[in-house]
């Protein structure tokens, strides 16, 4: 695997060693405009690494050091995300500019470097997430069309298919058992949502997230069977 140096100067002491891996899309028009930020001091972001379109890899902050690509965010009951974890880019324009399917060069380069990464330090399946997981309502990166499922079956990251549940699909402004059982399965999995038995907005943008990453072809905040269902099997799967 060949690695491009083109360091930023935007990093920092880390508090911990990396046990999450963040993975998120640049949103930017162009790849070398991406990288151009990720290195700029003014602008106060970068990742550890950067992938191109054409699966050529850029490592911007050593793993060692805290790269600043997160913002405000949680998972597993750690808020500050860049100090345990490593961050990936990954060139593509986003909604803002014309969101697209990643390319299949462009993913087997992520697959090989997160194997990599990987056997330096021990970040689990279940920490292997997206910018939207760690911070839900605020960011939609890697998105709906980054293929999760072909990293986990290289072995990174969770991924089930789950027959749909019964029952009436869950939405905002429902209340009740369900809805809190609903909210303990999503802070079980990781994400921020204190159980309170109210589908809020913050409720929402969470269903919204995990159908981003674990439910693509429904992106609308309504947790109907099939999304419960994945959330359930997820559960079982990560233990």
């Amino acid at each position: 695997m060949n690695i491009i140096e083109a360091p930023s100067p935007n990093f920092d002491a880390r508090t911990a060693p990396p046990e999450i891996l963040v993975l998120h899309y640049t949103g930017m028009k162009t790849g070398p405009e991406a990288l151009d930020r990720l290195r700029d001091p003014e602008a106060k972001v970068s990742s550890h690494y950067m992938v191109e379109e054409d699966g050529h890899i850029f490592r911007l902050v050593p793993e060692e050091r805290r790269a600043w690509h997160a913002g405000v965010s949680y998972w597993k009951g750690a808020r500050n995300i860049n100090g345990v974890s490593v961050g990936i880019e990954i060139v593509n324009p986003g909604h803002e500019w014309g969101y697209r399917p990643f390319p299949n060069v462009q993913i087997a380069a992520v697959i090989d470097l997160i194997a990599d990464i990987r056997t330096r330090w021990t970040i689990p399946n279940d920490r292997i997430v997206g910018h939207s997981d760690v911070a839900p309502g605020r960011k939609d990166d890697p998105g709906e069309l980054f293929p999760w499922k072909r990293i986990a079956e290289a072995g990174h990251g969770l991924w089930v298919d789950a027959p749909p549940a019964p029952g009436e699909p869950l939405a905002e402004g429902a209340e009740g058992v369900d809805v809190f059982a609903l909210q303990a399965g999503f802070t079980r999995l990781g994400y921020d949502l204190p159980p309170s038995g109210k589908f809020d907005a913050a409720t929402k943008a969470v269903v919204v997230a995990f159908q981003q990453h674990w439910r693509q072809d429904k992106v609308d905040g309504i947790a109907d069977g099939k999304t419960r269902a994945q959330l359930m099997a997820l559960l079982r799967l990560a233990g």
